[in-house]
């Protein structure tokens, strides 16, 4: 199945990002896979909650839009409308069809529509899961016609044995998100902060987290310059940040991450409590991309327990919010530490976890699927 094949990937949204850290991946692969001379059509419905969202955002929703235009010309983004013209629209898009991948943020009836058809059409099916949601709600996970899909790629090994033992799919391959590295790489940027924070606050699935591991140590410190992005913050934690003395600058594109990140002396990880518990070890795509653009990432407790990075050499790991102030205190006086660190986290990346080796490891799975 080495020739080129003709992928077709249903995913929530592909122009936007806004709460959809998904699409730093998927666009990613998608363009690896063109790259390696593959046809792709990406598919979105139109008037997803997520582009929706990035249009009330003013004028950097457009500079969103108009920066995703320009840095993936090779994606060939198409709309689809969950209405009468639906079953006319996927005939077509179909037909031709070799692999077809579903991501999980995609709907039940889009889902069973386009499976409905795979035995006239004769593709091969993925379903792409990379949420906590096969752990914490697996009702909203089991909507899905997973018994119609030739496999599960499951962004971490805890997802991938739940698909395994408990949802009965015969067979899932362990497939992690990773950094697109044609974007995110260090740039020469003049320190503009200490410290940097990228992450969303909604769902009070870190909000403990963030208050022991973000907002304490920086209001400890005093004299540390902090900027926070991020959107679905409410106006508690916003108040909260601004008591810290951490400068609440809200959404932050994917693309005009780099800049910030090279421009910040530490960047902070806190991932939501579910990857701390019974997920363990997945990490979500800010970390791989934060040690591509070089950061030096410091990390509230979380294990890699499937071996993906060098912990201590690749970021640095805190215990407490007591710990996480006195590194913070100690990294920013030395320079020297701050650059091996980031170099070497750059380094594990770029030898593991790139996006052209999640598209290799996807063409050896439809290999394996044929």
């Amino acid at each position: 199945m080495r020739g080129k094949l003709r992928f077709r990937i249903f995913a929530h949204s592909w122009i936007s990002d806004w709460n959809h850290g998904n699409a730093h991946f998927l666009r990613g692969l998608a363009r690896e896979l063109v790259r390696m001379g593959h046809e792709v059509r990406c598919y979105e419905e139109l008037g997803s909650w997520s582009l929706t969202n990035l249009m009330k955002e003013g004028e950097i929703a457009c500079e969103a839009i108009e920066q995703f235009r320009r840095e993936f010309p090779e994606l060939d983004v198409r709309f689809y409308q969950h209405d009468a013209t639906l079953d006319e629209t996927l005939s077509e898009e179909l037909c031709d069809a070799d692999i077809v991948i579903i991501h999980e943020w995609t709907e039940p009836a889009i889902a069973h529509a386009v499976l409905s058809y795979k035995a006239s059409y004769k593709f091969r099916a993925l379903f792409h899961d990379t949420h906590h949601r096969a752990y914490t709600n697996a009702a909203e996970i089991l909507r899905m016609p997973l018994h119609l899909f030739d496999g599960v790629l499951a962004f971490g090994e805890p997802i991938r044995r739940i698909y395994l033992d408990g949802f009965g799919v015969p067979r899932a391959w362990t497939f992690h998100e990773a950094a697109d590295v044609s974007h995110f790489h260090p740039l020469q940027e003049n320190r503009i902060a200490d410290l940097l924070w990228i992450g969303n606050w909604g769902d009070e699935e870190r909000t403990r987290e963030l208050m022991e591991f973000l907002i304490d140590p920086v209001a400890q410190l005093g004299s540390c310059t902090a900027v926070a992005y991020g959107v679905r913050y409410p106006e508690q934690a916003q108040l909260s940040l601004e008591r810290a003395g951490i400068q609440y600058r809200g959404y932050l594109p994917s693309l005009m991450t780099p800049r910030v990140y090279s421009a910040s002396a530490l960047a902070l990880h806190v991932p939501r409590r579910q990857y701390t518990n019974g997920l363990s070890g997945i990490p979500t795509i800010r970390v791989f991309e934060a040690l591509a653009c070089g950061a030096t990432l410091v990390c509230s407790p979380w294990s890699d327990v499937e071996q993906l990075f060098r912990p201590g050499e690749d970021y640095v790991v805190v215990q407490s919010g007591a710990q996480m102030k006195h590194e913070i205190e100690v990294l920013l006086l030395d320079d020297s530490a701050r650059r091996s660190i980031g170099a070497r986290g750059r380094q594990t990346i770029l030898q593991r976890h790139t996006c052209g080796h999640r598209a290799e490891q996807l063409l050896e799975i439809c290999e394996e699927l044929n």
